[in-house]
């Protein structure tokens, strides 16, 4: 099976910056895709960003656009969250995901135990 785990969540102004981290254990799923979500307390569970590791596609939900960036690095097997001019309606608990074979039109198949981000006014 697959481990996340994420890290780099922390208390930022507004207008700061922040990086997550994903860092997968186990086996690699060349065809995957990683996801972040969001999730504030009261708030549904919110899509944030993804990318699939065969061809790089990345999308971004359109409150993060231009702010966020993911990306990530094969040998380390960790994907990044890039999050600049951060506003206080980003705070919430960040989670990575796997899609391990999207083909399949399934659910995420891994979840991280999240991280808290924490953006004051």
């Amino acid at each position: 099976q697959v481990q996340l785990v994420e890290s780099g969540g922390g208390l930022v102004r507004a207008g700061g910056s922040l990086r997550l981290s994903c860092a997968a254990s186990g086996r690699t799923f060349g065809s995957a895709i990683v996801a972040w979500f969001r999730q504030a307390p009261g708030v549904e569970r919110e899509f944030v960003a993804s990318i699939s590791w065969s061809d790089i596609i990345t999308r971004y939900a359109d409150s993060v656009k231009g702010r966020f960036t993911i990306s990530g690095d094969s040998a380390k097997k960790t994907v990044y969250l890039q999050m600049n001019n951060l506003k206080p309606e980003d705070t919430a608990v960040y989670r990575c995901a796997v899609d391990a074979d999207p083909v399949l039109r399934r659910g995420y198949d891994y979840w991280g135990q999240g991280t808290q981000v924490t953006v004051s006014s």
